[in-house]
């Protein structure tokens, strides 16, 4: 089961589970939309693909939740 982190590892910026706009690599590496964009949707940590992650929503989401750990170096 994917980890669905909460943040961008690159800028910071929120990654909803329920919602589109993250991209993960095979490792799970998350970045938003904007970001793999700047980085053409190439992993600057394994190098992998970035790809559309899917979502997780409602009584997934619930049962499931997503990661609160955030990876972004300034996170708090």
């Amino acid at each position: 089961m994917l980890e669905m982190r909460p943040d961008c590892e690159r800028c910071g910026c929120d990654l909803p589970a329920d919602k589109h706009g993250a991209f993960i690599c095979s490792l799970e590496c998350t970045f938003c939309a904007k970001c793999a964009d700047r980085l053409d949707e190439l992993c600057p940590n394994c190098g992998g693909d970035l790809l559309d992650r899917p979502m997780r929503a409602g009584p997934t989401l619930a049962r499931f939740p997503a990661s609160d750990e955030r990876r972004h170096p300034g996170a708090r």
